[in-house]
């Protein structure tokens, strides 16, 4: 369900893909059954592709990933968090609209 610029992130290699990724991280919690997390999918797509080289944009899928889920309490999907250097920036509960997490992104990119 990941579009073309948008990985998909496993507990297996969660430490390397985002927590020591060199550039801010988006990463989409979501399953399967949640509708909000669907509707939300195509915008997480379109913001991979217009970060492309700014940002890693990425899902987990929560059901097949439990651990990774767990251990930054995630207990609403979809649930978008942003990290940079390794540490949590950013947190979106719920369907957003991309103005609002392109301005929740925005923020991180510029600050340094």
């Amino acid at each position: 369900m990941a579009g073309c610029d948008t990985l998909v992130f496993t507990d297996a290699a969660f430490d390397q893909d985002v927590l020591k990724s060199s550039q801010p991280v988006l990463v989409d919690f979501w399953a399967e059954w949640c509708g909000p997390c669907r509707r939300l999918a195509p915008t997480v797509d379109a913001l991979a592709t217009e970060y492309a080289g700014k940002m890693t944009v990425g899902k987990l899928n929560v059901d097949d990933n439990p651990n990774t889920g767990m251990k930054f309490q995630i207990l609403s999907i979809p649930t978008l968090l942003i990290f940079k250097g390794g540490q949590i920036v950013e947190s979106i509960v719920g369907l957003a609209q991309k103005d609002d997490l392109k301005k929740a992104i925005d923020k991180h990119l510029c600050a340094d």
